[in-house]
């Protein structure tokens, strides 16, 4: 890829890429100066070193006044997101997932800016994101590809417009190789040149999130959230998209932060996976260590809800922690210690008085062999019986389909 000119900083500062504008657009900072990372080049400081992580997020909270009568009273705070801490290794892809509530969207706007920050840190790069927001210089860095492209793209322009004027206001290639490299970028995502001349409403679901993406990648972004970018595709189209960000990672500089819900997904796509329930982490680490010894009884039930094309066989997950028992806490009102504990049939006294702290666990099957990029909220993660019932295996508990 050739080098491009350095950009300059215009007065407005372009918005977000699929917030309905017309101009929303995701960025880049291939001429970032931050420490460690050079100039069009990767971003490990020294041959052979590790990158620094893409993203930082220390003790983050995102909290919503409850408003209610005439006058528009706060009444109470919604705590959507109540101290979460993870890491975007750099060039990788960390999965957030979670039932809906858990905090997981919520977390992902916050990253770019879109939801209100109420305390923590966020880093890009090393960067503040507040610092980020204060120069306009965050939709330069971090950007966001939508669960629904019909709304997030412009209805009145067509797909080759909105990715020529994304290159055109960032200045990511000389004027005369704009028509260029929108078509690149079109190629690099998997669309054909004709589309180009089409609109939003003339293109299938999949393509629609193909352009959200090539739109995206018009800047070169650093970061890229993808927040259920498949959930609303079919099944085969929601393959082509995951094998789509798996190759864009894997030939590109850029991290992902993926969204999802699906487990079957999280599993083929993730170098990471951070589990959230109730607005807080549960549990987090590297994706097959994740799934194949879950700590947390909430990852276990998760993994239990995942469908097996045999109902004789034992699924992934399935033991005495199968199902929660009660549903997910009220943000406005969440229960003292651990957010799980009315749903978990492993609590104790402990567990509804005292939060638990994140704890690095063993590694794999190694005994004594500690993993601090695995960790676990669980005042019980380690005890014998519990973590047993939590890695391994036993019948399902669904009714069985009788086989002629």
């Amino acid at each position: 890829m050739s080098a491009r000119p350095s950009r300059e900083t215009t007065g407005d500062g372009p918005p977000l890429a699929g917030t309905g504008t017309e101009t929303g657009t995701e960025t880049s900072t291939g001429t970032s100066t931050s420490t460690g990372t050079g100039t069009g080049t990767a971003i490990g400081t020294e041959s052979g070193a590790r990158p620094p992580d893409a993203v930082t997020v220390e003790d983050l909270r995102v909290h919503f006044p409850l408003r209610t009568g005439v006058l528009r009273r706060v009444t109470g705070t919604a705590r959507a997101v109540d101290g979460v801490s993870f890491t975007v290794p750099a060039r990788s892809i960390t999965t957030v997932v979670g039932e809906s509530g858990s905090g997981k969207t919520t977390t992902g706007r916050a990253l770019v800016g879109l939801s209100p920050v109420a305390g923590g840190r966020i880093l890009i790069e090393g960067r503040p994101l507040d610092r980020l927001q204060a120069d306009r210089s965050l939709p330069r860095v971090a950007q966001i590809v939508h669960q629904d492209p019909y709304a997030s793209l412009n209805p009145r322009m067509t797909i080759g417009a909105m990715i020529r004027e994304v290159v055109q206001v960032h200045r990511t290639v000389p004027r005369d190789r704009t028509a260029d490299r929108a078509a690149e970028l079109l190629a690099q995502v998997g669309l054909a040149p004709e589309l180009a001349d089409r609109y939003p409403h003339e293109l299938s679901g999949g393509q629609r999130q193909r352009a959200a993406i090539a739109r995206a990648l018009a800047v070169e972004p650093r970061f890229i959230v993808c927040d259920e970018i498949v959930s609303a595709l079919d099944v085969s189209v929601q393959g082509q998209i995951v094998n789509l960000v798996k190759d864009l990672c894997r030939d590109s500089e850029v991290s992902f932060l993926f969204i999802s819900h699906d487990m079957s997904v999280v599993r083929h796509l993730s170098d990471r996976v951070v589990v959230m329930y109730g607005g807080r982490v549960m549990e987090s680490g590297p994706c097959a260590e994740v799934f194949d010894t879950p700590r947390h009884p909430y990852t276990h039930s998760l993994l239990a809800a995942v469908p097996v094309p045999d109902p004789r066989a034992p699924a992934p997950g399935t033991g005495a922690a199968a199902r929660p028992r009660a549903e997910p806490p009220d943000p406005a009102d969440p229960p003292p210690g651990c957010r799980f504990q009315r749903a978990c049939p492993f609590a104790t006294e402990v567990c509804r008085t005292e939060a638990p702290p994140q704890t690095a666990v063993p590694a794999g099957t190694a005994e004594g062999t500690a993993a601090p990029e695995h960790t676990v909220a669980c005042h019980h993660h380690d005890t014998p019986g519990v973590r047993a019932a939590l890695t391994a295996p036993a019948e399902r508990t669904t009714e069985r389909t009788t086989t002629p």
